[in-house]
């Protein structure tokens, strides 16, 4: 009796434990196919789907009137599934054929047992639509996008170039990928065990966003026509160079900028005949670093008498020096030991402040100074931002190379108050000259205007400082710098029906006495009311070489035609 109670005892448990774990298991199976349904779904269609991804379509670089510079070309990716073609034989003579390749290169692809092999990327469209209307299994042809330049050699030093995987390399197209490039698209295609699509599953898409068009300040017709005139200078003078660079003073805003000779944005990795004829052996990296370089913004150079509106703006603001002041030149003045001449060695004789600007009197601006002292002078570099970088939206600007304060003597501030003995960059100049003539604000230059796309529109802002020297001042050196053009050295520059303010300068470059040089004219309009700056470099030019002479008349020519269309177009 007692032992079948026990038997009855141990069945009764041996089942209640079975059915624990039957309800243990089906709970869990339930959990399994409703509650993680989701989870394990995605993780089998993840292990059984192979992707590729779509570009998106990278956004386009427009002018401030709305014309792409940059823009999208269509083109077609070319690949081969082993596992789904039929003939391959066929397929390789087409191939070979349509995409004009060896039938080696063609044959090894095509006969690689692989889930997809890539053929050809970047083909042209028209092309790719005849490869897709043979109509042959396991071709595919996949539309894609190539960047594109409408425009070719313009701005290409400013607007730069995308490399194969369509991401920026230099310029505004790096510096801006985050807004141009968009989020790429996937195809999705289902594979057996060995990784093979399968054909009869067909495919799913996710559509690719596109990249945010960048308007920017950029002016075609002014920078086709100061591309213009780079190059009858650059060939007229025999030159090394010549940049030209156009800007808002009151803004910031660059309406042009060119580096000439440019070169081929379409073809960036190959050397154009100007720059084969300038490169002469070297690294083939070396020699393409140096035709993409934007000299306005990554070079710097010795200003010469360009400069001496900073020095007179300093000596102004100080109360150093009064227009009225005379100045007496000899054709020299010593300075320490050190004999520093005069352009016109026989000399201006007594002169006034003003006088002294206009025929550009190096012994009068090493006199405004000294006045100064180092001390002084070197906080009116600091205050008028020459020891910082612009921060212009390029990539690579270089900053002012100029003696530590500690390390200045007499000398060096005699060579500085004239531009000697120091390098600047051509925007620097240009943005410090833009601060003087516009009321004393110091702007930021810059390229990039606003950013559309998808989610709306992104307006870039710009840091201005205010008060880099007072509207008393500003007006006085607009006044002095327009009488440089109507009766000084920058004759040159005069433009019919307009008051323009300016300044020439002819610096020699280094080693002293190697009879080279560097020729410039920088120029602004209405000089009353400045709403155009302009500055035109020349350098090492073949015979006349003085930057009155050869580069006033690009400045006044430029402006010719500027002025009207700006008045036209009421930028401002």
């Amino acid at each position: 009796m007692f032992v079948r109670t026990y038997q009855k005892k141990k069945i009764l448990l041996l089942g209640v434990g079975s059915l624990l774990l039957l309800i243990s298991l089906f709970g869990r199976l339930v959990y399994l196919m409703v509650a993680k349904s989701d989870y394990y779904a995605a993780m089998a269609q993840e292990l059984h789907e192979r992707e590729r991804d779509i570009k998106a379509a990278r956004g386009r670089i427009l002018d401030r009137n709305g014309i792409a510079l940059a823009d999208n070309k269509t083109v077609c990716t070319v690949s081969v599934i082993y596992s789904q073609m039929e003939d391959r034989e066929a397929v390789i003579d087409m191939l070979c054929k349509e995409l004009g390749l060896t039938e080696e290169y063609v044959r090894k692809r095509v006969e690689k047992y692989s889930a997809r092999e890539r053929i050809k990327s970047n083909v042209d469209k028209e092309i790719g639509d005849r490869i897709r209307a043979y109509d042959m299994a396991g071709v595919k042809v996949d539309e894609d996008y190539k960047r594109y330049y409408p425009y070719g050699m313009l701005a290409s030093k400013v607007l730069g170039f995308t490399g194969s995987d369509n991401q920026g390399i230099i310029g505004l197209e790096v510096t801006y990928e985050e807004y141009l490039s968009g989020t790429p698209g996937k195809i999705l295609t289902v594979t057996d065990a060995k990784g093979i699509e399968l054909q009869r599953e067909g495919e799913r898409r996710e559509e690719p966003i596109a990249g945010e068009d960048l308007t920017i300040s950029l002016d075609l017709n002014i920078q086709n026509y100061a591309m213009q005139l780079a190059s009858q200078a650059y060939d007229t003078k025999q030159a090394d160079n010549v940049m030209i660079l156009v800007m808002n003073p009151n803004n910031g805003e660059i309406y042009a900028c060119v580096n000439w000779p440019e070169f081929d944005l379409n073809n960036p990795y190959e050397l154009t005949d100007i720059w084969n004829t300038k490169l002469t052996g070297g690294n083939t990296q070396d020699n393409l670093n140096k035709m993409w370089r934007n000299g306005c913004i990554n070079d710097t150079y010795e200003p010469g008498s360009t400069f001496k509106i900073i020095t007179a703006a300093a000596g102004l603001e100080e109360g150093v020096v009064k227009p009225e002041d005379t100045f007496s030149c000899p054709g020299f003045i010593m300075v320490e030991d050190r004999r520093i001449r005069c352009h016109k060695t026989t000399g201006h004789g007594h002169i006034s402040f003003v006088e002294g600007t206009q025929v550009s009197c190096n012994p009068t601006f090493i006199t405004i100074g000294q006045r100064l002292g180092v001390e002084k002078y070197y906080a009116y570099f600091e205050q008028f931002g020459l020891k910082t970088k612009t921060g212009i939206d390029l990539p690579g600007e270089s900053r002012t190379i100029v003696h530590q304060m500690e390390n200045m003597g007499p000398v060096e501030l005699a060579t500085m108050s004239f531009g000697q003995s120091f390098q600047i960059t051509p925007i620097q100049l240009l943005t410090t000259v833009s601060s003087i003539i516009n009321g004393g604000n110091r702007v930021t230059p810059h390229l990039a205007i606003k950013s559309e796309g998808v989610d709306g529109t992104t307006v870039f802002e710009y840091p201005v400082t205010e008060g880099i020297v007072s509207e008393e001042t500003s007006a006085t050196m607009r006044d002095i710098l327009e009488s440089v053009v109507s009766e000084g050295g920058g004759k040159n520059g005069k433009v019919e029906g307009y008051l323009v303010g300016g300044k020439t300068a002819t610096s020699q470059t280094l080693p002293r006495g190697n009879g080279k040089y560097i020729a410039s004219f920088i120029g602004f309009a209405p000089a009353d009311d400045p709403q155009v700056i302009a500055i035109a470099i020349i350098t090492h030019p073949k015979g006349v070489y003085y930057g009155g002479q050869i580069a006033a008349p690009i400045v006044r020519q430029l402006f010719e035609n500027v002025l009207p269309y700006l008045e036209e177009k009421e930028y401002n």
